[in-house]
């Protein structure tokens, strides 16, 4: 949920820090933190975000140095729980991304053998620590190693000490990349802040332990000496850059078309693994709006092939675990997201084989599960999931097209230009009637509810308007008692065996006084008679249809959310990657 960036070299170390730091602010940006070696550790760490307030952190001198952006976990944003955290001599400092479960139990012992703790964090714990095992050996390699296995939880650690010319870390269940350059080497969470120094990354694995030195990555794990593959990055420096869009959010729903055509056409039958072309039930595990690409999924699967598909959170997972058998797939964007690995580890516990569908490249997922497809929709920095969304869904997509026999493989192939053809709907009136409300309601039925529950989803987290998703029948138990002329629907109001009974759910909430926005298909005769806003997108197969009411929806929200003024990147509280339970 952290961003953590290291580096070692022959360049003053803050300014590539800073710039590396500002990348990250996606996974958190509570408060942030920068510390160098130059005569001893110098350091500069503050509440809020690293892009208002960097002058002072990037003044540091010296050639080795860490830094830290937070989503606050353990304690309030604020200066001293600001990462880095110190040892109690004030010459060793680290930085974290995870948490640490028993740091409780450890804080107390250190505390009766006389630590003092300037913060609240779980983090601070470990730099105490390893204070302790450094004082036995001088060697810091050799204090972080005896120091881990006393750690519960996850972790990417990045230490330094004045006393010594190089960067230790270290990593369990949360990403750390190391990028090689001419000269230097850096360390973060992901290839983001390394992108633009080099193209050429390692991607350490659970209980990796490295070394960084001048030149020297020497990685160790459990003890011996091993080495991890040199692989070229592929994401261009433009990737990461906004290229003219007032926002990353903005630039990434415009990069939907061509990253669902890219992941398309690099997923067929020869991807697939063999026990994914004809499975007897499926099992989806995922979060957030990866869940609701599962449940698009479920519908379209279901309806084309009969195969029975289950849909489990994959936060409950752990803990209600259901009977599982057959194909247990995974969907993260991340590949780190910690609750979709834990279910994915208790799937292949019960002997079920396990597919990964995610957008990153040495992730942990892909270590975890039997087989991985990998999406092709490039870096996406808004915390709002957009292209990654389209992009799991062209997986999912051509993954029941291989299934039902390539029934429909001809309407996918052009689906990216029916997209391409709904990034210029005019939204205007629609954003007038959403940015007055305090409540809106999703609704629609068949795979058209999952894709309110996720219009409900971007319009929450970006504009702050409370929304919530619901198949259109189930209004009338319950939720009527909430419609208003305050309270606008937005009805998906497509063809199909349920246009007719959508027709009657959208009168009955007229008849509440609600006003409605409805989505519906160009030449619609009787949908722009009986709803307030009417929006039309080209008439097409329902699998394409998914895809451009989606687009519709997140376009609305993010309108809502600019004419609101919030932070459409970085919503308030959240992060990207959520790498923690």
């Amino acid at each position: 949920m952290c961003g953590i960036v290291g580096y070692v070299g022959r360049r003053d170390a803050a300014p590539l820090i800073v710039e590396g730091l500002k990348k990250l602010e996606y996974r958190g940006y509570d408060s942030f933190g920068v510390a160098t070696i130059e005569k001893g550790l110098a350091f500069d760490k503050h509440k809020g975000r690293i892009s208002e307030n960097d002058q002072s952190a990037l003044s540091l001198k010296g050639k080795i140095g860490i830094g830290h952006t937070r989503w606050a976990t353990h304690g309030v944003p604020n200066d001293a729980n600001a990462h880095p955290h110190f040892d109690c001599t004030g010459t060793i400092a680290l930085v974290h991304n995870g948490i640490i479960e028993n740091y409780a139990e450890l804080k107390r012992e250190l505390n009766s053998r006389g630590h003092t703790f300037r913060s609240e964090t779980d983090t601070e714990v470990i730099v105490h620590l390893i204070e302790e095992e450094y004082a036995k050996k001088k060697d810091l390699f050799l204090a972080v190693q005896n120091v881990v296995p006393k750690l519960e939880g996850s972790y990417a650690l990045l230490v330094i000490s004045n006393n010594e010319e190089r960067m230790i870390v270290a990593r369990n269940a949360s990403p750390l990349v190391i990028g090689i350059g001419d000269g230097e080497t850096f360390a973060a969470s992901d290839m983001t802040p390394i992108l633009e120094h080099t193209e050429r990354a390692m991607f350490l694995e659970d209980g990796d332990i490295a070394s960084i030195s001048g030149n020297e990555v020497a990685i160790y794990n459990h003890g011996s000496r091993v080495t991890r593959p040199l692989e070229l990055i592929d994401w261009s420096l433009e990737d990461v850059k906004k290229g003219g869009f007032a926002h990353f959010m903005l630039k990434e729903i415009y990069e939907q078309p061509q990253a669902f055509y890219n992941t398309l056409r690099a997923v067929n039958s020869e991807t697939f693994p063999d026990f994914v072309h004809n499975p007897a039930s499926v099992t989806v595990v995922a979060c957030g709006s990866s869940y609701h690409t599962g449940l698009i999924f479920k519908y379209l699967l279901e309806e084309s092939c009969r195969i029975p598909v289950r849909l489990e959170f994959a936060s409950e997972f752990k803990y209600y675990p259901p009977p599982v058998e057959g194909l247990v797939i995974g969907i993260t964007q991340s590949g780190e997201t910690a609750d979709t690995l834990i279910a994915l580890k208790q799937a292949k516990s019960h002997n079920c084989r396990t597919l990964a569908i995610t957008n990153i490249l040495g992730s942990s997922v892909s270590r975890v599960a039997d087989a991985t497809i990998f999406m092709r929709a490039g870096p996406e920095i808004s915390v709002a999931a957009t292209k990654s969304f389209i992009a799991q869904l062209a997986v999912l997509m051509q993954m029941v097209n291989n299934i039902s026999g390539r029934k429909c493989g001809d309407m996918l192939i052009h689906a990216h230009q029916a997209i391409e053809e709904i990034l210029l709907i005019d939204l205007t009136n629609a954003v007038s009637v959403c940015t007055g409300a305090k409540d809106i309601f999703y609704v629609g039925r068949g795979p058209f509810y999952p894709v309110a529950l996720e219009g409900a989803l971007k319009m929450k987290e970006i504009s702050y308007i409370h929304a919530e998703g619901y198949a259109a029948g189930e209004l009338k138990h319950g939720p009527f008692a909430l419609l208003s002329p305050e309270t606008p629907v937005i009805a998906l109001c497509l063809p199909g065996d349920t246009y007719g009974v959508m027709i009657s759910n959208i009168k009955e909430m007229k008849a509440r006084g609600a006003p409605v926005i409805a989505i519906g298909c160009d030449g619609d005769s009787e949908l722009p008679d009986i709803v307030d806003i009417f929006i039309p997108i080209p008439r097409t197969s329902p699998f394409v249809l998914v895809l451009t009411s989606l687009v519709v929806l997140q376009l609305l929200a993010y309108y809502t959310a600019v004419a609101l003024g919030r932070d459409v990147d970085k919503p308030r509280n959240l992060a990207k990657s959520v790498t923690v339970e």
